[in-house]
């Protein structure tokens, strides 16, 4: 049952996270900023544009009840959205607004629980940012902290289990144009007893595409 909590914490991780994602590739104008589409030191990502990204070809998003552990919940789908607020000239750091992050195609090996209903990540937008150096930090916004809400089922009906947490550390890279984080943790604030207290969210998402540019060509970070 405590690894339903962990699917909980993926969400909200990964909604931050996933979210984290998106500060990386913030937007800008002009040749040599942090964030640009085609190449490294191509076109800058403009201010205003929205990028996304899945999970990268044979990634799962994993939330385990331990750091490192093999127990809790395996989504095969997640995907972000996050709008460039900020791109300007590398080395820097660009900034990014996670407006949108889902899972999906989620099930759990802890013991009791039958399936997993969904996993819903709350409180955005989230603040984040993404430096010249490959560091990926996601924040609570204005709405409170990174929140996420797991709904499983279990032998004895079904649960609902809240966790928080005020930020996410990830990284990037141009290899793949991606975005991983690991074992990010959250911690239980609302919930049956059968809900663990902590979560370890880990996923990578890649390839990082500009959506508001024709083609939806790959973000690097410079």
């Amino acid at each position: 049952m405590g690894k339903r909590t962990l699917l909980a914490t993926a969400g909200v991780s990964a909604a931050a996270a996933l979210l984290a994602a998106a500060p990386a590739f913030a937007a800008g104008a002009g040749a040599g900023s942090v964030l640009t589409y085609g190449s490294a030191g191509g076109t800058a990502v403009a201010t205003g544009d929205v990028l996304t990204a899945a999970l990268a070809p044979g990634a799962k998003a994993v939330i385990a009840t331990t750091s490192g552990g093999s127990t809790g919940i395996t989504c095969t789908s997640s995907t972000f959205t996050a709008s460039v607020t900020g791109n300007p000239a590398a080395p820097g750091t660009a900034t990014e607004s996670v407006t949108d992050h889902t899972f999906g195609g989620c099930t759990t090996n802890v013991l009791g629980a039958t399936g997993v209903q969904s996993i819903t990540v709350g409180n955005l937008p989230f603040a984040s940012t993404a430096t010249s150096a490959g560091a990926l930090d996601v924040a609570a916004g204005s709405a409170g902290p990174i929140t996420t809400t797991l709904k499983l089922n279990t032998v004895l009906g079904s649960i609902t289990c809240v966790y928080t947490s005020t930020g996410l550390s990830g990284t990037t890279s141009n290899t793949g144009n991606t975005i991983t984080f690991a074992n990010q943790h959250f911690a239980k604030t609302t919930g049956s007893g059968l809900c663990p207290s902590n979560g370890y969210f880990s996923a990578t998402y890649g390839p990082v595409q500009d959506t508001s540019v024709s083609g939806s060509p790959s973000v690097f970070v410079n």
